[in-house]
């Protein structure tokens, strides 16, 4: 297929969130230059969302285009191939097939696990279900928890959340101290949980579909049973996790993955920290320029430039830390340029694998 690269709108958008069980959000007004960051129930920032918040105000969690307030779900559904691709829109339509986050977790998130594929088909009528992977920007002694240790079975999982025996249940996860730069993929099936004070940008199939073991919070909020099996149950929920036993060592060659350098110059590099070969379900690249330095940044493919870190200029459009843009199928090539003192440091994430079914 030959890719027609010309130069194209590019589209700030808002810095859309939703509403939580659980608290956060410091790191994210430090991030947007607040002078006194107060926690609260909207601990995550959601990129490039076409997906709606799995709570009770409507349209939350949507991304809106800055100069017009529209949508970005209703700008890519006025012209789907025209910002997605012919490719992308002839299989998945006006949807991006992809959500990123920033996580902010002042506690410890309730233990959970997300759909598969075939289960989100089954019991959601969706075509995604919630592969995720997380990576670590920092925190206060960041971990996370993922995978059952070997010798769990399902009985016993399930007689630990009859009970509700919370220490139990975490004795049956693999704990992790992970460390900035940690790149960790959570397949659909794969109990896990965020650590308190851990800091991360996670990338995701496009729902909101959580279940939840934890019927109460770490803090003490209680759980609509409701939020916990998403009306189907906890027999079915319970159906949903993953009964696979690893040891920390399996564990870790399994799910932590390699970054790979695909660009370097002296303006700047570009690093893959998830690529099609580790999942078909998203991609995301590390992007970062030097003072004074215009980096040249190529994708092939429609996706989001979320800006952590620095100043500058992209396609005429300034930027700050905590801005992010839309950018449309054949765009081509971004001319990232480095204005400030500090390096820009950039992610650009973009959705599923076309050429895989």
């Amino acid at each position: 297929m030959m890719l027609r690269y010309h130069r194209a709108m590019i589209y700030r958008l808002d810095n859309a969130g939703a509403w939580r069980t659980y608290t956060g959000g410091m790191n994210l007004g430090k991030l947007r230059g607040e002078e006194n960051p107060e926690l609260s129930h909207y601990p995550e920032e959601w990129i490039m969302s076409i997906t709606e918040a799995n709570g009770k105000i409507p349209g939350e969690g949507l991304s809106h285009i800055v100069q017009t307030g529209m949508t970005l779900r209703d700008l890519i559904a006025s012209d789907p191939e025209k910002f997605l691709g012919q490719t992308h829109a002839s299989r998945y339509g006006a949807n991006t097939g992809v959500l990123t986050k920033l996580i902010d977790s002042a506690e410890r998130l309730t233990i959970q696990v997300h759909p598969t594929k075939k289960e989100a088909e089954k019991f959601f009528s969706s075509p995604f279900g919630k592969t995720e992977c997380w990576y670590v920007l920092g925190g206060n002694d960041p971990y996370v928890y993922a995978g059952f240790r070997k010798g769990v079975t399902e009985e016993q999982w399930r007689e630990l959340f009859e009970k509700q025996d919370i220490e139990g249940m975490l004795s049956c996860l693999i704990r992790f101290s992970v460390n900035p730069g940690d790149t960790i993929l959570i397949e659909g099936g794969l109990p896990h949980a965020i650590g308190k004070d851990t800091f991360l940008v996670e990338i995701q199939e496009p729902t909101d579909y959580t279940f939840r073991a934890e019927r109460i919070t770490p803090l003490g909020l209680k759980i609509d049973d409701s939020l916990c099996h998403l009306g189907l149950g906890f027999d079915r929920m319970l159906s949903c996790f993953r009964y696979e036993g690893w040891t920390e060592e399996e564990a870790k060659e399994r799910i932590f993955l390699h970054s790979e350098l695909r660009k370097e110059s002296g303006d700047g590099r570009v690093t893959k920290l998830v690529d099609h070969r580790d999942t078909s379900c998203f991609a995301m690249d590390m992007i970062e320029v030097e003072p004074g330095k215009t980096l040249e940044y190529e994708s092939a493919s429609f996706g989001a430039l979320f800006i952590l870190a620095g100043n500058g200029l992209v396609e005429n459009e300034e930027f700050a830390p905590d801005t992010q843009f839309f950018v449309p199928y054949g765009t081509g090539k971004l001319d990232i340029m480095n204005r400030g003192t500090d390096v820009v440091r950039a992610f650009f994430c973009t959705g599923p694998d076309i050429t895989r079914k």
